[in-house]
């Protein structure tokens, strides 16, 4: 099960809003906007559930610098074939004023049309955003090891990039609705821990067999083995606002990883956690972010959120710092716990006269990535749920 030189790779999966470069509005254009992307990107852009969604998928990365240098790339092309469009794209959890009605989905695959069919409305309502962190590990049993140790540490990940408060006009008071929306799709969330590869085999096995489950793609968990490639997929983080966010998500996620992976090869235990309290944690790192309190599952206790970032910190610390990370997601993760996460800092452009429009422009120039410096804001006074 010793990880091997392969191990700890990553590949970073964005989401867009495709709205209107002159009304903000929600465009369902991606088989217009698609063959400009792909002239620039190749199959490095892709349709999703969504007509006016895409997506982009970085090259496999081993430093963040990579990754940061991918997302550029990927950003500034599909904003240039946007443009070309008359098109914006937006990179949000949701868009803030748009309403499903707005949209539909994408009849060009046969999963889509599969998922319209069976699903119906939570389907088509599924204008959200994620972005999707893959890290590579070769082993399957070491897969399932991590996937089984790193669920103490997702909600901390969510409150660090939540970025959908809007949804269809109105500020949901969440950080994250991209994350109640999402909610709607059965077999989301975190399994009960299942030990080895043979153990989710084996669960995988029985929802089919139950005709729960078509395939393990359709398993829509926070954290799932790649359908795909040899990888375990972050999924719970909604579409990061900026590439330093999507950077800084990539290095914790790696350093989440790898901090597993040491465990289960020392053959520590994994935690006892149970599945209400999952989902309460989850659920307050959704609804609050960063302003106010959030679940410590290891302590069984309720901290301030910076407490509970700290202590993410302090248990992948030596993780980050062994492939020189450290830095780099330090320095963002700061920057964020000043000037807030991408939820904050949409509201703090709706504040302004411009309100929700305003909104959709800061996320416009953000897509364009231009990076800046963020100021520290006046703290709330801490909340309950």
């Amino acid at each position: 099960m010793a990880p091997t030189a392969a191990d700890f790779t990553l590949g970073v999966e964005e989401e867009f809003s495709i709205v209107d470069a002159a009304t903000g509005e929600l465009r369902p254009d991606a088989r217009r906007l698609l063959p400009g992307a792909r002239r620039r990107l190749g199959d490095d852009v892709q349709p999703e559930l969504n007509l006016a969604q895409l997506e982009t998928g970085t090259m496999v990365c081993r430093t963040l610098a990579g990754v940061r240098h991918e997302l550029v790339r990927l950003r500034q092309a599909l904003v240039a074939a946007a443009a070309e469009a008359g098109c914006r794209v937006l990179p949000s959890g949701t868009r803030p004023t748009a309403s499903w009605r707005d949209s539909r989905v994408n009849p060009t695959k046969e999963r889509y049309r599969f998922l319209d069919e069976e699903f119906g409305l939570t389907a088509r309502e599924q204008l959200v955003n994620g972005c999707h962190v893959h890290v590579g590990i070769a082993d399957p049993d070491l897969a399932i090891a991590v996937l089984d140790r790193c669920r103490p540490w997702l909600a901390t990940l969510l409150a660090l990039t939540a970025n959908s408060p809007f949804w269809m006009g109105a500020d949901t008071t969440y950080a994250s609705y991209r994350t109640q929306v999402w909610a709607s799709w059965p077999l989301t969330g975190m399994p009960e821990p299942l030990g080895d590869r043979a153990g989710y085999d084996a669960l995988v096995a029985a929802l089919a067999r139950a005709g729960a489950l078509p395939d393990a793609s359709f398993l829509y968990w926070d954290v799932r083995p790649s359908a795909r490639y040899p990888t375990l997929e972050f999924r719970i983080a909604d579409a990061c606002l900026t590439v330093d966010d999507a950077v800084m998500l990539a290095g914790l996620v790696r350093a989440v990883a790898r901090t597993a992976a040491r465990e289960a090869e020392e053959g520590r235990p994994v935690p006892a956690l149970a599945g209400e309290l999952l989902r309460a944690a989850k659920w307050r790192a959704a609804r609050h972010g960063l302003d106010g309190t959030l679940i410590d599952l290891l302590a069984g206790a309720a901290v301030p959120a910076a407490v509970a970032v700290e202590r993410l910190l302090d248990h992948v610390g030596q993780a980050l710092d062994e492939v020189g990370d450290g830095p780099a997601v330090r320095e963002v993760v700061s920057a964020v716990l000043a000037g807030g996460n991408g939820a904050a800092r949409q509201r703090a452009a709706a504040a302004s006269a411009g309100g929700l429009a305003a909104a959709v422009e800061a996320l416009a120039a953000a897509s364009r990535h231009r990076r800046t410096r963020v100021r520290p804001r006046r703290r709330p006074g801490r909340t309950g749920p």
